[in-house]
């Protein structure tokens, strides 16, 4: 769904449906698949950092994605796959340094001695979960039209499916 709205359809928003239709890109953590966390969180990074990468930044995280897939991961230290994701985002011209410096996790304990201290994007995260769960996002990809989940559309739609359910459903 992803290449089909990025390369297809969101190109032509503007001109087809003028002052219509708003397109609000939403991350959504998969819980079963571990490293997704981990992948949502270097986009957090990305979208923090960069704003003007994000699209790009995902682009990559979705050409790439088995390389972050759970069978992938299993074996490798957090912090090292939290530096293969920063170096994909080196890649598409955000800073590789900046970016895992938001994402490593400290191996001390925090000031007040705790041990659960996360990242500098968790923040990011837990917004992200807490507006996902307040829309009635469970799975991806989800789409809400005018703020009502609209199950309709499937992950399979093609271009021309887009097109025509935009122009029935965006007068």
């Amino acid at each position: 769904m992803f290449t089909t709205l990025s390369t297809s359809i969101l190109p032509t928003i503007p001109q087809r449906y003028p002052g219509k239709i708003q397109i609000i890109f939403r991350q959504q953590i998969q819980p079963w698949h571990p490293s997704s966390t981990l992948c949502h969180e270097a986009a957090a990074a990305v979208l923090r950092l960069a704003p003007d990468k994000f699209w790009d930044y995902s682009k990559a995280l979705f050409d790439h994605q088995k390389e972050f897939f759970d069978v992938s991961v299993v074996n490798e230290v957090r912090n090292e796959t939290y530096k293969r994701l920063a170096k994909l985002a080196g890649s598409v011209g955000v800073g590789e340094g900046e970016v895992f410096g938001l994402l490593e996790i400290p191996s001390k304990a925090g000031h007040d001695g705790g041990l659960n201290v996360g990242n500098k994007v968790t923040d990011d995260v837990k917004v992200m979960v807490k507006v996902n769960r307040l829309t009635g996002v469970h799975v991806t990809p989800t789409v809400l039209f005018n703020g009502v989940v609209e199950n309709s559309i499937s992950s399979s739609f093609t271009a021309q499916q887009w097109e025509e359910w935009l122009d029935k459903n965006a007068k």
